[in-house]
């Protein structure tokens, strides 16, 4: 699963992991707090640094218009997005794609706990600025 040319690969394959773990002990069916709450003890068991529920400001010209929350900032690098539906759609990427941007972050996962298999997509911030 670790792909040497993508960016923070090692740490993403990590997340990726304990996702499945999740999956594999609860299955699809569940809301996503509680696929959230598991996700969280799982990162924790694994020793990845995390903040649940980040807020981060949205800025508009320069000017502050609000806060968003990402489901779980991790290692401060990486924003990670969890779904629990039947199946992703534009609207949950476009989100996704958003807090990337909007947090100037490079790199961000969507996870998809809702299907019967675990469903993940790393997804790269082609806006990125140093």
């Amino acid at each position: 699963m670790i792909k040497e040319q993508y960016k923070y690969s090692e740490l993403t394959s990590r997340i990726i992991g304990c996702a499945m773990t999740v999956h594999r002990t609860l299955g699809n069916g569940f809301q996503e707090v509680i696929y959230q709450r598991a996700l969280a003890i799982e990162l924790r068991m694994a020793g990845i640094r995390f903040q649940r529920e980040f807020v981060m400001p949205i800025f508009y010209r320069e000017e502050r218009i609000g806060t968003r929350r990402v489901d779980f900032f991790v290692e401060d690098v990486i924003s990670v997005e969890l779904k629990a539906v039947s199946a992703l759609d534009n609207a949950h990427f476009a989100q996704a794609i958003n807090y990337l941007e909007a947090y100037n972050l490079e790199i961000g996962l969507l996870i998809n706990f809702g299907e019967a298999s675990l469903v993940f997509k790393r997804l790269t911030n082609k806006k990125h600025r140093l």
